[in-house]
């Protein structure tokens, strides 16, 4: 019922031919990412017309009842669970949908492999690429489909920018530099010790927080990276518990690195917690011979673009881009030409993706980012935090 056109699902017409299948959804968590994906899975059936499939909220599951009932209650599951193990043995759970901290990545996500479910788990994918290389493994033997929610490989901008570098339009790519800013941590904000700043729980810091995603963009856009030089600060290094009592901070705050990318390319890579005024900066830059594509997250249906013209010597300068018209990637299901989506769209056309994956038995990758994906992000993550511990250059390392 769907069809691939530059390598992203295109839905025409206004009617159906046909019931689409159903295939249930049992979410493990309920703030932030849950809250995400459950807004998501609501409007695919009506929005990506027709759909691959309907999505269904069987189940939701979460530590605390009287919350996670709300939340049922909220978004529209049909149930909801307080152990998600019990939730993994509900038949009416199809594809496994991991919301969770970073330290509740593994376990469930393994034990949702074995009892044969699809798994979509947000990133970073484990704690370390230990951790997540045994998730990989795990899905790989269960033979079910597996995807991290490396979602903003599904903003429209960023798959016309992978569109143009396939194509060769840029020709040889020379540089890749990103950014990734917040500020939620620094100390006007008075932020107590929470599960991000602790290393068992999250795994890393800025690194996996948000240097992942910049991690996996130059991956998905430019190619797999080697080895790394880097630089990392923990700037506040004790937090207050609920209780007054003070803990330590071991993660980084802030990372910066250079890269180098196995088809020649040189990059970037930086990330903070503490850039005043920066709510989410995400900003990438890639020049190559034939020109260059800019991206800011926080603009996220534009491009600015300068394009070398026959090797003249002067040129005019950036165009920019508004990334909206019906051909762009996924626009068809929107709106008309200038009518913004944001930021939650780009989750939309991610789960749908997954559920064409799913019923129509396609390959998640290269589009989506599989666990592999997951574990080679993780991989270069380690290795710039090795880089930074011993102040040398390290080549990324796949075990």
């Amino acid at each position: 019922m769907s069809s691939e056109s530059g390598g992203f699902t295109t839905m025409a017409g206004a009617r159906a031919e046909g019931e689409a299948p159903r295939v249930g959804v049992g979410m493990l968590g309920y703030a932030f990412m849950g809250k995400a994906h459950s807004n998501a899975y609501k409007k695919i059936p009506y929005m990506m017309y027709p759909p691959p499939a309907v999505p269904v909220l069987a189940a939701i599951c979460g530590r605390n009842e009287e919350a996670v009932a709300e939340a049922a209650r909220r978004y529209g599951y049909a149930k909801y669970y307080t152990d998600w193990r019990e939730m993994l043995e509900d038949e009416a759970v199809q594809i496994f949908d991991n919301g969770a901290p970073n330290y509740i990545h593994a376990e469930p996500s393994i034990a949702a492999a074995q009892a044969g479910k699809h798994i979509f788990c947000e990133k970073p994918l484990g704690r370390s690429p230990e951790e997540s290389k045994t998730m990989w493994e795990a899905v790989e033997k269960a033979g079910v489909k597996h995807m991290v929610a490396f979602n903003y490989r599904f903003v429209p901008a960023i798959r016309q920018a992978r569109e143009l570098i396939e194509s060769g339009a840029l020709g040889r790519i020379y540089h890749y530099r990103a950014v990734y800013l917040q500020e939620w941590v620094m100390p006007h904000y008075d932020t107590p010790m929470v599960w991000r700043l602790n290393k068992a729980e999250a795994g890393g810091g800025s690194i996996g927080d948000l240097g992942s995603h910049i991690i996996d963009l130059g991956r998905f856009l430019v190619g797999e990276i080697e080895s790394v030089s880097a630089m990392t600060r923990t700037f506040i290094k004790e937090r207050p518990l609920p209780d007054g009592t003070m803990a330590s901070v071991d993660i980084d705050d802030a990372f910066v690195s250079t890269v180098a990318f196995e088809g020649g390319a040189i990059g970037t890579l930086e990330a903070t917690r503490f850039a005043a005024g920066r709510k989410n900066h995400e900003v990438i830059e890639i020049n190559g011979e034939k020109g260059s594509i800019v991206f800011d997250l926080e603009r996220l249906n534009e491009l600015d673009v300068y394009w070398v013209e026959g090797g003249r010597k002067e040129t005019q300068g950036f165009t920019h881009v508004l990334v909206s018209e019906p051909y762009h990637p996924w626009w068809s299901n929107w709106w008309p030409q200038g009518h913004m989506i944001g930021w939650e769209h780009s989750f939309v056309h991610e789960l749908t993706h997954f559920l064409d994956c799913i019923v129509n038995d396609k390959d998640v990758g290269p589009y989506g980012a599989t666990f592999e994906d997951g574990y080679r992000a993780d991989c270069v993550a380690a290795a710039i935090v090795e880089s930074a511990k011993t102040k040398r250059q390290i080549d990324v390392v796949y075990k």
